[in-house]
């Protein structure tokens, strides 16, 4: 009899086992994936940055073209920081640029203090970015908390408030510089640290929304009522959702303050964080790839129009208003690149011309 008790009770163990595990490969897409897709990923980042590194000359500190390539970085983070709430939680946020100045500020002010030590410059940006991330994200957290009962434009009225309280807190603190800003800020960014700290911080956003609190943030987008009724606890999912945007939007403001070397309260405005929430709407909300690419396009468009850049926001109102007649998704919509889903398209169209080649000659 006893025996029979301990067997049954492996067997339950080894079923609840597998079932874990089958709920976890269910959720996180990552797994799925074949370890030739991670090679491939892997080889590719390697082969953009070689690309890329050869365009310009390393050993010039005042390279145009690295600075570009720099800027572009920072406002891609920016873009994909801001997706996480908007995009993927389905929450109106207009105060970004409150999180990117804290974050900024935060992370500029301890690094003119380690000035002192002597770290190596990648090192030191890696530990200022981290602060400044979690400065903000405790902020995140903070309006998160404050914000948990509103929703759509009465959410966006409160976050536009923060981002506007935060630049005028900024402006009347004399250690951060006040309203003539933060100066000297040490200028260790350069291509290399930029690209490898937002490569990885994209890889762990997409990884993050795969898995299973990244679902339950995707069901908040779907459906919040229904999510609601399932037994999720939404107070929590949201809390995690403005917090971990927030984390991203404070790296994303260190890489900025340590490439301008100045920061100034005037710069983190409404009309920043509009200019972020453009490159969201343009590459299709939810859509991690589509932020990455609107941000390169809309960010070259501003070196192209650097001789008239009064006329900026009207053109972006232009493209706009082109995107909401033609494309109302946006470039990408929800949907993501993979290179399995692109080796599955070309499988599609191979697979349709062969059939069309086969009928006519039928």
């Amino acid at each position: 009899m006893e025996n029979n008790v301990n067997s049954n009770n492996e067997s339950m163990k080894i079923n609840n086992t597998e079932n874990n595990e089958y709920k976890w490969q269910k959720l996180n897409y990552f797994n799925k994936l074949k370890v030739k897709n991670y090679v491939l990923t892997f080889v590719s980042i390697i082969a953009l940055y070689i690309v890329l590194s050869l365009t310009f000359d390393p050993t010039d500190l005042f390279s145009y073209t690295s600075g570009i390539y720099v800027n572009i970085l920072i406002y891609i983070l920016f873009a994909v920081s801001l997706n996480i709430t908007v995009g993927l939680m389905g929450q109106l946020n207009l105060g970004q640029a409150g999180f990117i100045a804290i974050g900024g500020y935060s992370a500029a002010y301890i690094s003119k203090i380690l000035l002192n030590y002597k770290l190596p410059p990648v090192l030191q940006l890696v530990l200022v970015s981290l602060f400044g991330g979690v400065v903000a994200a405790l902020f995140g957290f903070l309006v998160g908390a404050s914000t948990l009962r509103l929703r759509g434009d009465y959410l966006a009225i409160i976050t536009l408030a923060f981002g506007e309280i935060v630049k005028y807190i900024i402006q009347n603190l004399d250690f951060l510089g006040g309203a003539t800003g933060l100066n000297n800020i040490p200028r260790i960014i350069d291509f290399s640290n930029s690209y490898f700290i937002v490569v990885i911080s994209i890889v762990i956003i997409a990884m993050a929304m795969t898995s299973r609190k990244g679902k339950e943030i995707l069901s908040i987008r779907e459906n919040e009522i229904a999510a609601e009724n399932i037994g999720m606890r939404l107070n929590r999912i949201k809390l995690y959702g403005f917090a971990f945007s927030a984390f991203f939007a404070g790296v994303g403001g260190s890489l900025f303050a340590h490439n301008i070397g100045i920061l100034k309260p005037d710069k983190f405005g409404f009309l920043f964080s509009i200019e972020i929430l453009v490159m969201v709407v343009l590459g299709g909300l939810g859509s991690i790839t589509g932020a990455i690419i609107s941000a390169i396009l809309l960010t070259s468009l501003n070196e192209v129009l650097r001789d008239v850049s009064q006329f900026r926001y009207l053109i972006y109102a232009v493209i706009l208003i082109a995107l909401m007649i033609f494309r109302p998704t946006g470039i990408f919509g929800t949907k993501e690149f993979t290179f399995a889903g692109t080796k599955r398209r070309l499988n599609r169209i191979r697979n349709y011309r062969n059939n069309r080649a086969e009928s006519k000659k039928s």
